[in-house]
């Protein structure tokens, strides 16, 4: 072993991520979050907010794809667009690939964060917060959607999870604030989330969070995808009144990349639909869930991963 800096990331209380450091590139702390980037010689810039890493620049490509295309390729037309957070950017410049958008509006309460990404994350956001069909706005997202009335054909959430009793981010994993983004879609409109980590230790998080969309959407399925910067399979969702992404041939998907010339890196059609493949526990996980997070009991997690639920 070579001797040098390293950052140990605290995976679960039980395991950790041991990754060596080449430089410090960046640390401090905005109103809502520490902050700290290093250089690693594997993943190249690794973004950690409160000690928990959120991205590398080898691979964001994977977890940003990943999130963004599935929705955006289940819709024949997607034209507008609404991000929940996505602060680095990248989820912004993967919606923008999509040929049709006209208007994308990425909404992220941390300001300090986004003007951070702005300066130092350009391998992210490569320039999309520039592009004259892109909106950001630095307020509360379910203020701003409970505010402005206009409405999306793709609206895409890109949150931390709310691990800790006081998390702010319990208000955005509610039923409540899915219907609000179901009042925010158009007719035929889909809903794209990450939904925690898949971990076997840490199953509680996804069925929780895919049983309360189930609550407010037709059509709820999940699906996951290995995140090489975590070292672990990550959990998404795919939400919608009126498509049923599941239903959707290879073939619409394959044509679909084709007619938007999209460069995709990692997904093809044929992955896409394997990802929806679910294993037979996590399976039996969700369909056993009974959980439904609401304002007035919004679940959080434990260190541990355990889902818990305290009535106001």
């Amino acid at each position: 072993m070579e001797y040098g800096m390293y950052y140990l990331e605290q995976v679960t209380p039980y395991e950790a991520i041991y990754r060596r450091m080449d430089k410090v590139l960046a640390t401090g702390r905005t109103k809502f979050q520490d902050y700290f980037i290093f250089q690693a010689g594997g993943f190249g810039k690794v973004l950690v907010l409160d000690k928990d890493v959120q991205s590398t620049e080898r691979d964001e490509y994977i977890y940003h794809e990943t999130l963004v295309h599935p929705a955006m390729l289940a819709h024949p037309n997607p034209r507008s667009v609404f991000i929940v957070g996505g602060g680095e950017g990248a989820t912004l410049r993967e919606v923008l690939r999509h040929p049709s958008v006209e208007k994308a509006v990425m909404c992220d309460i941390d300001d300090e964060l986004v003007a951070m990404a702005r300066t130092l994350l350009p391998e992210w956001h490569q320039g999309a917060f520039d592009d004259p069909r892109a909106l950001v706005i630095t307020e509360d997202a379910r203020g701003w959607l409970e505010n402005h009335p206009d409405t999306y054909d793709v609206i895409i959430v890109d949150l931390n999870d709310p691990i800790g009793e006081d998390n702010p981010a319990r208000m955005l994993f509610t039923v409540e604030f899915y219907e609000l983004l179901k009042r925010r879609l158009n007719p035929g409109g889909l809903m794209a989330m990450q939904a925690g980590m898949i971990l076997l230790t840490h199953h509680k998080m996804h069925p929780v969070v895919h049983n309360t969309v189930r609550q407010v959407f037709k059509h709820t399925r999940s699906y996951r995808n290995y995140i090489p910067g975590f070292m672990l399979n990550f959990g998404f969702i795919v939400a919608s009144d009126a498509v049923d992404i599941t239903g959707l041939s290879e073939g619409v998907l394959e044509a679909r990349i084709l007619e938007r010339q999209l460069s995709l890196k990692h997904l093809d059609a044929p992955f896409i639909e394997a990802m929806f493949v679910l294993p037979k526990d996590l399976r039996e996980a969700i369909a056993a869930e009974k959980m439904v997070s609401k304002d007035a009991a919004p679940f959080w997690l434990t260190e541990e991963g355990e889902a818990r639920q305290v009535s106001s």
